[in-house]
């Protein structure tokens, strides 16, 4: 199992991989967290399979910068010819999603 954690006033970020089909995304997603959290889940999806899901029911809080962290690791596994997927999106991100307009992407993935 590879973990990455990122430290931030609100909390940590972790990215734990625990099969390559599947990871979990843990603690704050936020402004604070948001380069690091994103560059642990590029790592991790580059060594995916061509499918996976990322549980998002352990991120405690999120903000548009974490909003922008998931919308760009949809955008990357597109460009990588993978299909992502996210589980248990909590409710404060997909407010954040839908104001942006852009909740759909988030639940249904590429």
């Amino acid at each position: 199992m590879a973990t990455g954690a990122s430290e931030s006033k609100g909390g940590a970020f972790e990215f734990a991989v625990s099969s390559p089909e599947r990871c979990t995304a843990r603690g704050a997603l936020t402004f604070a967290t948001a380069r690091r959290a994103r560059t642990l889940g590029l790592d991790a999806q580059r060594a995916a399979a061509k499918s996976f899901v990322i549980d998002c029911g352990d991120i405690s809080e999120a903000d548009s910068a974490g909003l922008a962290v998931l919308l760009d690791w949809l955008a990357e596994a597109r460009r990588a010819g993978k299909a992502l997927h996210f589980e248990r999106l909590p409710e404060g991100l997909l407010r954040l999603a839908r104001i942006s307009a852009v909740d759909g992407m988030l639940q249904q993935g590429v």
